[in-house]
């Protein structure tokens, strides 16, 4: 079996989707940490800062890791595809 053309915008939406979930998850960890932060910090508005930023990671991680995984990987598919082309793919056993 060999593999000599992939799909460039379904592997892209895939890989944005995945990307998106992992920028979720990095969002929840930067929450915690400006939340714990902030209120930490002996500042009167201390707080309410980590809790913007906070919040705000868990907003913009999500989206701009999934747009950046998603162009990425859509780059990466069309050069795949176009290299292919050219060598032959890639050459796989499968059972």
């Amino acid at each position: 079996m060999v593999i000599t053309r992939i799909g460039p915008l379904s592997c892209a939406k895939i890989t944005g989707t995945l990307y998106a979930v992992l920028g979720l998850v990095i969002g929840c960890v930067v929450t915690l940490i400006a939340l714990a932060g902030g209120f930490a910090s002996s500042g009167e508005d201390a707080g309410l800062m980590g809790a913007i930023v906070g919040a705000g990671a868990i907003v913009v991680l999500p989206i701009m890791y999934g747009g950046i995984g998603f162009v990425f990987t859509l780059i990466g598919v069309w050069l795949y595809n176009m290299l292919a082309g050219l060598v032959g793919g890639i050459e796989m056993d499968v059972k």
